[in-house]
């Protein structure tokens, strides 16, 4: 069976995902958790497999940690679907409800998208947190996941895929893709996969977008910055800018440039500087910057570059505006963030800087569906369609209007036997 016929029978299938009840998709979670628990021997087996085989690939260490999944990471997942089964049912809630005349009705509700494929990086906590999503939201999800990982995303997602089915789940709740040419397949299925999301490197996502009708949330790059302002409390900051590069380079919300005001330079600068390297971090600035502190001097060119590694750029700037003006044409509207102690500032960054997310003293790396409460997510986008942000389950639902009437019709409205009153109710 093709890709095309497999999405056509999930097609089908989403309708009766929708009509499961809270108490059966919670139901659902709480048998894939249990599950996730009780095979953890065979799926930590398959990821030694994986992690042996990207060793002896070459793949860079830093790309490994993202590979791995064991004791903790489990915990993670297993206690994320814990949170998952806690939030309230993102579905069927009514967000308008109108009367336009007397007995007829109008309401907007929420529902789930339908079927959503969902292609993510070689990280197999991400197949469980994407699935687990899905199921809570009412979505069937075509899952593929990075080859890296393929013996571990295939243990982790049959055992998803059998305790869901097992608690009610309808059999095209889940679906995963193991083939290359399976991903340009499901590209052509328009009319039967409602959304993608991709997660992966630039040239992938922008080749998704490129190559498809069907709708592409998610976002291609993630260059993150963090500015230091003239009245930033030192002690506050190093720790903050030391997390949001080192904590996980290879994350998308990782801070790459640091953008520091002049006035505050000579004084902070250094000891920042020193912090970095103590964690490992080579320091590239421009010419200005290395005249202060010991660096390699680069191109503004670089400030487009994302390094998912332990490199941060660092530029100076007069004022808030500047930086500003510099995050908004550099960066990648993911999330930026501003450290000081002075609110009018903080104010004037967050409402000016256009990006996803906007913070004050506090990491980039805190950009994250988890971390907002969101019971994980599928992805981050930086689109102002639909969602924005971490896109955990408010951003897998949709909404249609139910209107109720008592045989109205429009003529009598274009006729002017009756009137329209818009009361909301």
């Amino acid at each position: 069976m093709n890709m095309r016929e497999i999405t056509a029978r999930m097609k089908q299938d989403s309708s009766n995902m929708a009509a499961m009840s809270l108490e059966q998709r919670n139901a659902a979670l709480a048998a894939v958790r249990e599950a996730l628990l009780e095979h953890k021997d065979e799926i930590f087996a398959a990821n030694q497999e994986d992690m042996k085989a990207a060793e002896e690939a070459g793949v860079p260490e830093s790309v490994r940690k993202r590979l791995k999944f064991d004791e903790h990471k489990l915990a993670d997942v297993t206690a994320g679907i814990e949170g998952l089964i806690k939030l309230a049912d993102p579905l069927g809630k009514v967000q308008l409800a109108r009367e336009l005349d007397e007995g007829l009705k109008l309401y907007r509700i929420s529902c789930p998208i339908g079927v959503i494929g969902i292609i993510f990086e070689a990280r197999p906590d991400a197949l469980v947190q994407i699935s687990s999503l899905c199921i809570k939201s009412g979505n069937c999800a075509v899952l593929k996941g990075g080859k890296e990982t393929a013996r571990t995303n295939k243990v982790l997602f049959d055992i998803i895929y059998a305790a869901a089915v097992k608690a009610g789940a309808p059999q095209g709740c889940l679906v995963q893709a193991e083939q290359h040419n399976e991903i340009d397949e499901l590209l052509e299925c328009h009319g039967n996969v409602d959304l993608l999301i991709p997660r992966g490197s630039n040239q992938f996502v922008q080749y998704i977008m490129n190559h498809t009708k069907i709708p592409v949330m998610g976002h291609a790059d993630g260059i993150c910055h963090t500015y230091l302002d003239e009245d930033a409390d030192l002690k506050k900051a190093i720790p903050v800018i030391v997390d949001a590069k080192t904590q996980y380079t290879a994350a998308c919300n990782a801070t790459e440039t640091l953008l520091v005001n002049r006035k505050a330079a000579g004084e902070m600068l250094p000891a920042i500087a020193n912090a970095l390297r103590e964690n490992g971090v080579k320091i590239r600035g421009t010419q200005e910057v290395a005249e202060i502190i010991e660096c390699e001097v680069m191109t503004e060119e670089e400030f487009k570059t994302e390094y998912l590694d332990l490199i941060i750029s660092i530029k100076l700037v007069d004022d808030v505006m500047e930086a500003i003006a510099h995050i908004n044409k550099y960066g990648s509207h993911h999330t930026d963030c501003i450290l000081t102690e002075n609110d009018e500032t903080a104010a004037k960054f967050m409402q000016l800087v256009d990006s996803a997310g906007v913070y004050q003293n506090c990491s980039t790396r805190f950009a994250d569906g988890f971390r907002y409460g969101f019971g994980a997510e599928v992805g981050i986008s930086t689109s102002k369609i639909h969602a924005r942000g971490p896109v955990g389950l408010e951003g897998l639902v949709t909404y249609k209007y139910k209107l109720f009437g008592q045989g109205h019709t429009v003529g009598d409205y274009a006729q002017g036997r009756k009137h329209f009153h818009f009361r909301d109710i």
